[in-house]
Formats: C-alpha cells, sequence, structure tokens
C-alpha cells in the first residue's frame, strides 16, 4: 500500500501553535492573490487518489474542532482510522466518520491492503514521525506557509534514521506558499 504525506507548515516547519491552533493557515500569504488557477492547491486533486486516511488522535481533535457540515466534509467517503490508545470513540461530530484504532501501525496497513486499498493519506505530526520510522512513508507533499511562528508543534519528532527525499517537484503559489513533493527513499 502507497502511503503519503500531504501536509501544510509555517516557513520554519511547525504544524501548529505551541497550543495546537492551526488559524495562522488562513491568514498567512497575501490575501488578494488570485488563486483561481490553484483554489484549494492541490488539496482536492490529491483526496482523489486516496482511498483511506490514517490520522493521528491530535489531529482528528482539531478536525473535530472545524465542526464542519457534511455538505462541506472533504475527505468523501474514504474509510478514516485515527490512531490513540486512550480514546476507542470519536468525538460525536465525527462518529461515524471515524474509526479508532490502537494497536500495531504496520498492521493496519496490512490489513488495509488486504482489504483491497491502495493509497493512504497519513496525517498529524507523531503520526508521520512512525510512518516515518516504520518506513512506511512513499511521497510527501509539504506546503511551507509564508509565515515565521518561532515556536510550535513542528511536523517531524525524533527520527530513527536519516531520510533521503528525493525527486522534488514544487510549485510556488500567488499568495505566497510553496509547495514541495518529494519521494521518499529509505537507503
Amino acid at each position: 500500500m502507497k502511503c503519503s504525506v500531504y501536509i501544510a507548515t509555517s516557513a520554519d516547519g511547525y504544524i501548529a501553535t505551541p497550543d495546537g491552533g492551526v488559524g495562522w493557515l488562513h491568514t498567512a500569504g497575501k490575501a488578494d492573490a488570485d488563486m483561481s488557477q490553484h483554489p484549494d492547491m492541490g488539496f482536492t486533486e490529491f483526496i482523489n487518489s486516496i482511498d483511506c486516511m490514517i490520522m493521528g488522535r491530535k489531529c482528528m481533535e482539531v478536525i473535530s474542532s472545524f465542526n464542519i457540515p457534511a455538505e462541506q466534509w472533504p475527505y468523501r467517503d474514504i474509510k478514516i482510522y485515527a490512531l490513540s490508545h486512550s480514546l476507542t470513540k470519536p468525538p460525536e461530530n465525527l462518529r461515524g466518520k471515524v474509526e479508532m484504532y490502537s494497536g500495531d501501525i504496520s498492521a493496519l496497513v496490512n490489513k488495509l491492503s488486504v482489504e483491497g486499498l491502495k493509497h493512504a493519506y497519513i496525517d498529524g505530526g507523531a503520526t508521520i514521525t512512525s510512518f516515518i520510522n516504520l518506513k512506511l512513508i512513499n511521497e510527501m507533499t509539504i506546503t511551507r506557509a509564508p509565515l515565521l511562528l518561532g515556536s510550535g508543534i513542528p511536523l517531524f519528532g525524533q527520527l530513527s534514521h536519516q531520510i533521503k527525499l528525493e525527486n522534488a517537484e514544487s510549485v510556488a503559489f500567488p499568495n505566497d506558499f510553496i509547495q514541495v513533493k518529494y519521494r521518499v527513499n529509505y537507503q
């Protein structure tokens, strides 16, 4: 199964403020930029390429806090798992959309693969780090917001080994966000 990361960070590599806030993503960059050719910076195209999602508990809680109406739910009807050792049920507004999982990550990926799923979206800093340490991430798309937070929650935690990123493709959007896509090489 292919596992991909699609995530935004501040220019200094943080995915959230120290208290977990991500509101800065909506205020960074040029608000008046003509984004008509890239209205969502490739998110819809990426979502249409996946058939399941695995996220961390904190990531799930952030999504829950947005209270996204059903008609605006961006994840279609894809199978979504949230990793947690402390929660057994998702927040009320995500029931029926998210299934909790507390077991071995490699076993979950194998299970989904056996079920015929082909492409997983991996989201949440700690979850991404865990997948990288297990050598499960195949590609990463990182969109850098033109903003320095100075502190916060970093995209990557402690890695067990160096990772080589290859075949970089980049795009600079009119709003000053820069997106880079890499293939991951664990050799």
